[in-house]
């Protein structure tokens, strides 16, 4: 369908280079978009390429530290330079450090919230003008179940994702007269690097897991092709500010 066609819209993908962001960066890929990774790992972001260029689409890379607003405005700059526009960003880079609130240093805090959080400000600010020449944009900021939920030892990261879904529904609405759609994605727990680190340190976790999500599976990458492409695509014109968890029915069980 023409709706969800993105042959030569042109995506940047923030931490891009493995797990929910790559899964995304495919579906984009495969719908037709040309795609930018952005990440620190120079050897990740070369295979991320590959992936893609494996599809078809046209796609580069770029290193950068995300919480450093030059950075973020290079970012933005080489993907127009390179690929020719900007018309979708994913804010998907992200840490966590897992430890009760009392234990955090500042800079653990920072860490977490400089990283999840104030990189897709920076990110977003960087993008705004190339999606204002192109007359439309699409964002798609990566929020969390933690958006929605408290846990023990999630308090920065709750923190950030609680803040990216305020922080989405604020551009939505500051943006919106620019045709600039902004919307969130809630993931639950997907298989990916992270959560492989939290099956080890968290005894039972993956058990609670498979038991509480009505699914009765974790989620993989790939899972998050659709919403990618759906959210990047003129089938979304007219939905922003919105949080959709993909999560296999884990947030509906309250």
């Amino acid at each position: 369908m023409k709706l969800f066609d993105l042959t030569g819209r042109v995506a940047l993908v923030t931490g891009g280079n493995g797990g929910i962001g790559l899964g995304m960066a495919k579906g984009l890929a495969a719908a037709g978009a040309a795609v930018m990774i952005a990440g620190r790992n120079t050897a990740k972001n070369a295979g991320a390429v590959r992936a893609l260029t494996e599809l078809g689409a046209k796609a580069s890379s770029v290193e950068i530290d995300l919480t450093r607003e030059a950075d973020c405005r290079r970012m933005a700059a080489e993907t127009v330079e390179r690929l020719g526009g900007l018309h979708i960003l994913v804010n998907n880079a992200g840490t966590n450090i897992r430890k009760r609130p009392e234990e955090f240093s500042l800079a653990e805090w920072h860490t977490v919230i400089d990283t999840n959080l104030t990189s897709a400000f920076l990110a977003s600010q960087a993008a705004f003008p190339g999606m204002v020449r192109a007359g439309f944009g699409k964002i798609i900021n990566i929020g969390s179940m933690m958006s929605i939920f408290g846990g023990v030892a999630y308090a920065a990261y709750g923190a950030s994702k609680g803040g990216m879904v305020q922080f989405t529904k604020s551009l939505a609405v500051s943006w919106a007269r620019q045709n600039i759609q902004v919307n969130a994605v809630l993931p639950g727990w997907i298989d990916t690097e992270m959560a492989r680190r939290a099956r080890r340190e968290i005894a039972g976790l993956q058990e609670r897991v498979l038991e509480r999500t009505p699914a009765g599976r974790w989620g993989a990458p790939d899972d998050f092709a659709g919403i990618a492409v759906f959210l990047a695509s003129s089938a979304s014109d007219f939905i922003t500010g919105t949080a959709i968890p993909v999560d296999g029915g884990y947030s509906t069980l309250g």
